[in-house]
């Protein structure tokens, strides 16, 4: 069942991928994508990285925390955009970066894990071998992606392509919890399984069909997403989450300085407008669901080789994500009011009626001259 909810889960990043909308953020986007995610890589493994030298704990720990770091919870910000109808450049900029933001940041974290795993396997697994097994999860989402798509592409409802969908998740589910039985030991990721699944199908269908999918399935992936979460979170205590303290403070600066200098960075070198070098970032700071994920990923890495190591990541991100749920929403909502973007739709739409009535106005006074 967990398995399900896991490939559920990953629905939430696969559905954002649309290559053709991709394609039109273009290259601006892409490379500010790039470097605020790099960026934020960079800060938070060599801030940690010089802590854990000096206090004698496994460097490794620090590029998972790096990997973590990148993950960006774009709902908040979004809700912010859809909330006080913000309209602008950083606006434009946002929206198409919450789907490249996740695919970075999953291909980064993806990677640390399998070179992390291989470090500390006692089997001595070849890093190859590793990496294969990362990335199998991949390979099976893609294959009964393909399969989905091409059947719900001869659907002619919508019902009936969200029924294809539902069925092959399952099958997708299925084929991964037989492999993993397979393997001498449990090692598949099954949220990239639904991760790769989803984002095959959702590029070979209308997006009116994915549009009408996607409004049943998004409270089941909420609903999954709070199961897998909590069961992530089980082993947590307070004592963990008080106890991180100082980790906490640290990792929750050194990710804003690198999503923050990162955005700014990319923006500049694209010459992208002014409001976006100075707010994009800002919006970027939200951050929890998929890194609670990503966590319980690197815990599962851990917890049997180094579960010293373990402890620290269960508590240092659990007290950001509570923590910085709280400022980055905040800080997010003051990047859009800085930039002068809220309301702005609100503002146009009552521009453009007062342009039309104007034109209207000068229609009939040229008509009455006439």
């Amino acid at each position: 069942m967990e398995s399900l909810l896991e490939c559920t889960v990953g629905l939430m990043i696969g559905t954002e991928l649309i290559w053709s909308q991709m394609k039109k953020a273009g290259s601006q986007i892409l490379v500010t994508t790039i470097t605020e995610s790099l960026g934020t890589f960079l800060i938070v493994s060599l801030v940690f990285g010089v802590i854990f030298w000096l206090i004698d704990v496994p460097i490794y720990l620090a590029f998972m925390f790096g990997g973590i770091a990148l993950a960006t919870a774009p709902a908040p910000s979004l809700s912010v955009v859809n909330d006080l109808k913000t309209s602008g450049p950083v606006t434009k900029t946002l929206i198409p970066m919450a789907a490249l933001d996740d695919l970075v940041g999953a291909l980064v974290f993806f990677i640390v894990i399998a070179f992390v795993s291989a470090h500390i396997s006692s089997a001595g697994i070849p890093i190859y071998v590793v990496l294969f097994l990362v990335f199998l999860p991949v390979f099976i989402g893609m294959i009964t992606g393909f399969i989905t798509g091409w059947m719900m592409r001869h659907t002619k409802t919508s019902q009936g392509a969200l029924n294809v969908m539902l069925v092959m998740l399952l099958v997708s589910a299925g084929v991964g919890f037989i492999i993993n039985g397979m393997l001498t030991a449990p090692v598949l990721n099954f949220m990239l399984i639904g991760m790769a699944f989803s984002t095959v199908f959702a590029n070979m269908i209308e997006k009116e069909t994915l549009d009408d999918i996607m409004k049943v399935m998004n409270p089941i992936i909420s609903f999954s997403l709070v199961i897998v979460i909590l069961n992530l979170a089980a082993p947590l205590d307070y004592h963990l989450i008080l106890s991180a303290g100082i980790y906490t403070v640290v990792y929750i600066i050194a990710r804003a300085i690198g999503k923050y200098s990162g955005a700014y960075f990319g923006a500049s070198v694209t010459h992208a407008p002014e409001t976006v070098k100075k707010y994009l970032g800002f919006t970027l700071l939200p951050h929890s669901g998929v890194s609670l994920v990503f966590t319980g990923i690197a815990v599962s890495v851990l917890e049997g080789p180094v579960p010293e190591c373990a402890a620290i990541i269960q508590g240092t991100i659990a007290a950001a994500a509570v923590i910085n749920e709280i400022i980055a929403v905040y800080m997010a909502k003051k990047g859009f009011e800085w930039a002068g973007e809220l309301h702005m739709v609100e503002k146009e739409a009552i521009s453009e009626s007062e342009r039309t009535s104007r034109a209207q106005q000068k229609g009939n006074l040229s008509g009455s001259t006439n």
